[in-house]
């Protein structure tokens, strides 16, 4: 590769970092705007992260075009070629991000018309430890940094803690309460999708690990 194609193809690297951490964004956000609307019954703040859904969608099939075209003209390799395809892996988790969002704010638009009890606070400390998970997870791919990656894998056990607690704390209220299994049924939901978000926050921060150490610790040897 000349040094003038070597420049350019850096250059391509760049941009596909910058438009994966826009769409990480969008999905923190709107990961964070789903949760403010379940816990506020705001069906118009969940209504506009079900909508801003497709901007999410349309930036995954860009950067699957960019990095499609990034292969053709420059076919990296070694790590070169981990960085494109751990990009192109991350875009799809982070679309996926996108999706437990929307899941998150029908949740919400069905709690909205229901007789709710005041939301439980381990929710929103759950979904503080996902969004921060997710963040850092993303700083890791854009710095190369193996040692946050492995740092955002030990954090999932937090949240499945919580995950767990919240699921038996509502168990034990509908064991008592069967008129709040509506209720319930929502709030285990949303502790379910904010559970599955660290899980892809924690595949995006093994991929960095690999990337950077050409590690697998998908599996275990998190240390």
């Amino acid at each position: 590769m000349s040094p003038e194609m070597h420049r350019h193809f850096h250059d391509e690297l760049s941009q596909l970092k910058e438009h994966v951490l826009e769409m990480s964004g969008k999905a923190e956000q709107a990961v964070g705007r789903a949760v403010d609307a379940f816990i506020s019954r705001d069906r118009e703040m969940a209504r506009s992260v079900i909508i801003r859904d497709a901007d999410i969608d349309t930036l995954e099939v860009e950067i699957g075009d960019q990095i499609t075209n990034l292969l053709a003209r420059h076919q990296p390799v070694a790590r070169d070629l981990r960085l494109v395809l751990a990009a192109l892996k991350i875009s799809n988790d982070v679309e996926r991000v996108g999706d437990h969002a929307v899941n998150i704010a029908q949740s919400a638009r069905t709690l909205s018309k229901l007789d709710a009890s005041e939301p439980d606070p381990e929710l929103g400390e759950m979904a503080q430890c996902a969004r921060e998970m997710l963040a850092s997870a993303l700083t890791a791919f854009v710095r190369g940094d193996a040692a946050l990656g492995r740092e955002v894998c030990r954090q999932d056990d937090r949240v499945d803690a919580l995950h767990r607690s919240i699921f038996q704390a509502w168990m034990t209220r509908m064991g008592d309460r069967p008129e709040v299994m509506g209720v319930a049924m929502e709030f285990m939901r949303v502790s379910r999708n904010l559970e599955r978000v660290a899980d892809l926050a924690t595949n995006i921060a093994e991929d960095v690990v690999f990337l950077v150490e050409g590690t697998n610790i998908a599996h275990g040897g998190r240390s």
